[in-house]
Formats: C-alpha cells, structure tokens, sequence
C-alpha cells in the first residue's frame, strides 16, 4: 500500500510501503533531469533507459508528476509541465530579488543610519525569515544575523507579514500557534493579537517596542506584489531610546522606499532559510 503526503507536491511520490523512499526519490529526481534536456519530450521506454528504472516502477512516479503538473503527457511523449517552469523561475527569483531591493536598502540605511532589513515570508514554515540586513554605525545597535528566522506574532517584521495575508491564512496560524512570550511585552492573547492585526494592516506599518529583545524596537512596513499581496517588506531597528523620537521619519523613510520596490513580485521563502550567519564578523545582539 502506497502512503502519501498530506500537501500536493512532489513529495506525494518519493515514499513507498517498503520503505524505497530514497530509490523512489532519485528516480524522481532522475525523470526530471533527463526531460529538461528532451525538448521534444520522451517517452516512457526512453525515460526507464536514462533513469535506469524498470517502466512499471517510472509509471507510478510519471503518473504523479503529471497529475501534479509537473510533467505534462500527451501522444505518447512526457514533457516538462507548467508547474516545473514556474518552480524555475521561483529560483530564479530567490536570487535576483534581494540584489534588487538592496539599493533601496541601502539608501534607507544612510538616511537613518540605523539597522536596516529585508523581511520574508516562509509561508510553509509561518515564519519570518531576514533575508537581508546592513548594521547600523552606531555603537550601541541591534543586529540580526542573515538567515534567521522568528515567529510571526513577534517583531516588527513578522507582526507586518501576518497582517497582510487573507483571513484563511490569519485564522489557521492563529488555531496553530503557541503564543510563547519571548519578553514580558510579547502579546500573548488572540484577541488582542487580532486587533493588532487589523491596526496594523489600516495603518500600514507595525510597531514592535521590546516585544522580541529587551530594549529592541522596530518599525517595518510591506512591499506589494504585482497582485496586491504582502510576503516581503523592509524593517528598521534600533535601541528604543533612539527609536521613539525618531519614530515618524522612520515612516515616512520606510513608505518612500517600499513605494519604489513595490511591484517587483518576490517569491515565497518557502524553501527555508539559509543558515544563520553574521555580516562583517560582527555579534548579533538581537534586533526586532
């Protein structure tokens, strides 16, 4: 009997009932790799020989491709399906985004001289991710080492990327997740998460005073996709003794430089994060 994944992706065909999971996995890998040099298409004889598979074994994994969209199959011939391009030009997009946002990060870093960060969705993980960051010059600042990722319902960051998602997406996490305080300022009540929700979706920023690091605050505002959906924005941080007085021009400075940025449609990081790193040696000392 043949158990599959609960989400439609490719995973749905890599494990089997007698634990060929790995052999099921390479096969897969396998068909893709030799299609995407088959711009013809092959057929199902042509891709046991460059698999390496007996047909009866490759028919199942096809058959799932298929159904998935990854493959398509007509006349006879597989060929690489729109999901497979689409799931390319998501990659592609991993790397091209962040090169683009960065002139507009660093302009936003020289005019408040604070640390500066692009944010992401992982809508797989419901977390969020730091994509990118420069350090404030100040001495006393607050950093967050590239890669890292936290939960939603805290920091400026994560606060802004729930807010802008569709209700479906707001009330499942909601049911999900444990409201942990991270410091005695975190929210750890539903309700009065959800209203910060909706404030900060009228507003158009979220405000984070000590609610993931003692004395971190933050201010982060969206960058819209293409379709008006949120799942990246930019992030400032800093001590809360600079941060309060300087709170209003943040916002402006964060409304001027998403406004440039917006439209340029990044993909989810549903990939995950890359590891953990520091910029330029420096200690991570929080950040929010």
């Amino acid at each position: 009997m043949r158990r599959t994944a609960s989400s439609t992706t490719a995973a749905e065909v890599t494990e089997t009932a007698d634990g060929s999971s790995g052999r099921s996995s390479a096969r897969l890998v396998a068909a893709l790799e030799a299609l995407t040099r088959a711009e013809e298409g092959m057929g199902l004889a042509e891709l046991s020989v460059a698999v390496g598979a007996p047909k009866s074994s490759l028919l199942g994994i096809l058959r799932s491709l298929v159904r998935l969209g990854y493959l398509a199959h007509a006349h006879g011939l597989y060929r690489l399906g729109p999901r497979s391009f689409r799931l390319a030009a998501d990659m592609l997009a991993v790397r091209r985004f962040p090169s683009l946002v960065r002139p507009v990060l660093q302009d936003l870093h020289a005019r408040t001289e604070e640390t500066v960060f692009l944010v992401q969705l992982d809508d797989v993980a419901r977390r969020v991710t730091y994509v990118e960051g420069i350090d404030s010059p100040n001495p006393v600042r607050y950093t967050v080492p590239t890669g890292t990722t936290r939960p939603l319902y805290v920091s400026a960051g994560g606060l802004m990327l729930l807010a802008f998602q569709d209700p479906a997406f707001i009330d499942t996490y909601l049911r999900s997740v444990s409201l942990d305080p991270l410091t005695p300022r975190t929210i750890t009540d539903v309700g009065k998460l959800r209203q910060r929700l909706q404030t900060i979706r009228r507003d158009g920023f979220a405000v984070s005073l000590g609610e993931t690091v003692p004395g971190a605050a933050g201010v982060a505002a969206p960058i819209f996709n293409a379709d008006g959906s949120v799942t990246a924005g930019l992030l400032i941080a800093a001590p809360i003794e600079r941060f309060e007085k300087q709170l209003p021009r943040f916002k402006r400075l964060l409304q001027d430089a998403t406004s440039i940025v917006s439209g340029i449609t990044p993909p989810p990081a549903a990939a995950g994060p890359r590891p953990p790193r520091t910029r330029s040696g420096r200690t991570a000392r929080g950040g929010d």
